[in-house]
C-alpha cells in the first residue's frame, strides 16, 4: 500500500498525497510480465511434453503391431511343432514295432555290435 506523505517545511507547495503512482504501475506491469513469460515458458513446456506423448502413444501402437505379429507367427511353429510331435510318435511306434518283429533287442544288438566290429576294423586297415 502506498505511504502517505507529510510535509514538516514551512512552505505552503502542494505536496502529493502519495508517492508516485508510476512506481507501482511498473510493478504491476513487471508483474504481467513476467507471468506472460512464465505461461509462455508452460506453454512450451507443455508442446514439448504432448509431443512426447504422442510419439509414446506411436511407439506403443508400434510395439503392439509387432507383439501381435510374433503372435501370430509362434502360434503357426505351436502348430508345426504339434506336427512334427505326432510325426515322432508315429515313428517312433513303427521302429518299435519293426524292432519286434525283427526279434526284439537280441538282434539289435547283435547288429550294433557287428557295425562296431567293422569300424574298429575299418581303422585297424587305415592306419596300419
Amino acid at each position: 500500500m502506498p505511504r502517505k506523505s507529510t510535509s514538516t517545511s514551512s512552505s505552503y507547495r502542494a505536496l502529493p498525497l502519495y508517492e508516485d503512482d508510476s512506481n507501482d504501475s511498473d510493478d504491476i506491469m513487471s508483474a504481467v510480465r513476467s507471468q506472460q513469460e512464465m505461461l509462455s515458458k508452460q506453454d512450451e513446456s507443455l508442446d514439448v511434453l504432448g509431443s512426447s506423448a504422442a510419439r509414446l502413444g506411436q511407439i506403443s501402437l508400434e510395439i503392439s503391431e509387432e507383439l501381435q505379429s510374433q503372435n501370430k507367427m509362434l502360434d503357426g511353429m505351436g502348430d508345426e511343432l504339434d506336427d512334427a510331435d505326432m510325426n515322432l510318435e508315429i515313428v517312433t511306434r513303427k521302429t518299435q514295432e519293426l524292432i519286434q518283429k525283427s526279434g526284439g533287442c537280441k538282434y539289435f544288438s547283435v547288429i550294433v555290435v557287428l557295425c562296431l566290429v567293422v569300424v574298429i576294423l575299418f581303422f585297424l586297415i587305415v592306419y596300419t
